[in-house]
């Protein structure tokens, strides 16, 4: 298995929509690992391909502390949303920043596991919102794009700063 680098926003490489996943054979099973071991690495609960620099429609995701209960969604398609709720989000591809995001309160997907079958999962809470804003970002969006454009601007510039002052 290996890490993979992370895209930081704001990379134009995360805006990139995600492809299809036309045949799940050995090369997007040892993704689907390699995926698994670079978010837990990163302490992170999600991470979909597109984060990684593939952009092919792929996520993982395990919402629990002791990695017990890793999920993997290729070709996600939310076919139901239902109410509203809001969630301090953070990500990934964007350190040390949490906004508050409104998304639905509930949703239900449709989706292939590492094996090629096909299953439906009805979510509600965290495991709900995690699915919306990894679905997000294989359709090219980061969260930090649902908040206003002055919270926006403020975030890049915060980042572009800690960039330069890592260099």
């Amino acid at each position: 298995m290996a890490l993979l680098n992370i895209l930081q926003y704001p990379d134009e490489r995360l805006h990139t929509v995600a492809k299809l996943v036309e045949n799940i054979d050995e090369r997007i099973q040892t993704l689907v690992k390699d995926m698994f071991e670079t978010m837990y690495e990163a302490r992170g609960i999600g991470l979909a391909a597109t984060q990684i620099d593939v952009h092919e429609r792929i996520v993982v995701m395990d919402l629990t502390e002791d990695r017990s209960e890793p999920r993997v969604f290729i070709n996600p398609v939310i076919l139901e949303k239902d109410g509203e709720t809001t969630y301090e989000e953070g990500c990934l591809s964007v350190p040390g920043i949490y906004d508050t995001v409104t998304r639905a309160e509930r949703v239900k997907v449709e989706a292939l596991n590492e094996q090629g079958e096909k299953y439906t999962l009805e979510a509600d809470g965290l495991l709900a919102i995690c699915i919306q804003h990894e679905i997000d970002h294989l359709n090219g969006i980061v969260f930090v794009e649902h908040l206003s454009q002055l919270k926006q601007g403020r975030i890049r510039t915060k980042l572009k700063k800690r960039q330069k002052h890592n260099m």
